[in-house]
């Protein structure tokens, strides 16, 4: 029986997030860099145990699973398990965050099973850079991919982390990029996640600037109605005689938490309510337990997200210097 959990703000929860694994082929500045630890794979969530996850899901009211990573197709079988699950949940919304350097063999067979939605990330148009800011020279086939999924009838979000310094320069090409292809590019900015990401507040290209800087290269005009609720905290802009769209995710300087509606399980089986709290509920132990079972861990995810927290305040805690902010690589989270 399908009960919604809401939690104590009135904030329903429709959409969870699953990373298969904190493991990834790149070397992005901003997430991971080098020299990182991996959990160790016993203490991995197992596909079985995802698939019951996901099963319990429906019974909190979640209507989207989204699988992230690290990089979900460094795992051996991802994408058959993928493909299991559009299968066995067909009434579930089945989407996936790559960086699209392994997708390419993929994108058929999954656009035959039905996933329709995939978010890729791309932070330049430069190959050069590209290779700089992700520690691999994998730009031409992120670039490749991108058109593959187009080709298959797929739904494209290319999402690009906005840096001073690093891609502020390149809004004539990232907007050229978006109006010759039927795709939403948007930007998100620079998050304080992690300890080992270099973030500093000086590197934070706000939403603002962006907007009045991509305005220099095109007529933008916001969506309203029913299509910009269907783009989640992403606030969309039609670009005059362009296919695509450009988009501003702003966790930083204008917040959406009043309206989240997401809960995160990372790769060992923990449950993150919040992107920006280290606050951790352990699942693993529960789905493994021989005299407990899928219920018991329901019962876990109600428990924590009814106390699920607003995200901005714990910002405002980390900007006056105060300890609870989120100190884990991304990477490990799963975005």
């Amino acid at each position: 029986m399908i009960a919604p959990l809401e939690d104590s703000h009135g904030r329903a929860v429709s959409y969870m997030r699953i990373s298969v694994t904190d493991r990834c082929n790149l070397r992005c500045t901003y997430c991971a860099g080098e020299g990182m630890e991996f959990i160790p794979h016993p203490d991995i969530l197992r596909y079985e145990e995802i698939m019951d996850l996901i099963s319990m899901s429906r019974n909190l009211g979640v209507q989207k699973v989204r699988f992230t990573g690290g990089e979900p197709f460094v795992r051996k079988g991802f994408a058959d398990f993928m493909v299991a699950a559009a299968g066995r949940f067909p009434e579930i919304d089945m989407c996936v965050t790559t960086n699209a350097t392994l997708i390419g063999e993929h994108v058929e067979g999954l656009a035959r099973a039905g996933i329709r939605r995939v978010n890729i990330s791309l932070d330049t148009m430069d190959r050069s850079k590209y290779e700089r800011i992700t520690g691999r020279d994998q730009f031409l086939t992120v670039r490749e991919n991108i058109d593959r999924c187009l080709d298959a009838g797929m739904a494209l979000k290319v999402n690009a982390v906005a840096m001073k310094g690093v891609n502020d320069d390149e809004m004539g090409d990232f907007v050229e990029f978006a109006a010759r292809r039927a795709l939403d590019f948007r930007f998100i900015e620079f998050m304080p996640v992690g300890l080992e990401t270099g973030w500093d507040d000086s590197l934070v290209w706000t939403a603002d600037d962006i907007l009045a800087e991509a305005g220099k290269y095109a007529n933008l005009s916001p969506v309203t109605g029913e299509g910009q609720r269907r783009r989640g905290p992403a606030r969309m802009y039609d670009i005059e005689g362009g296919k695509g769209r450009i988009g501003l995710i702003t966790p930083y300087t204008n917040h959406f938490c009043a309206t989240c509606n997401r809960l995160r399980i990372t790769s060992d089986g923990m449950l993150r309510t919040c992107l920006f709290s280290d606050k951790v509920y352990r699942l693993r132990p529960a789905l493994r337990h021989p005299r407990l079972n899928v219920d018991a861990v329901e019962r876990i995810i109600r428990a924590a997200g009814r106390s699920k927290p607003i995200g901005h305040e714990l910002l405002e805690r980390m900007s006056a210097g105060q300890e609870g902010v989120c100190s884990t690589r991304m990477a490990s989270i799963g975005g």
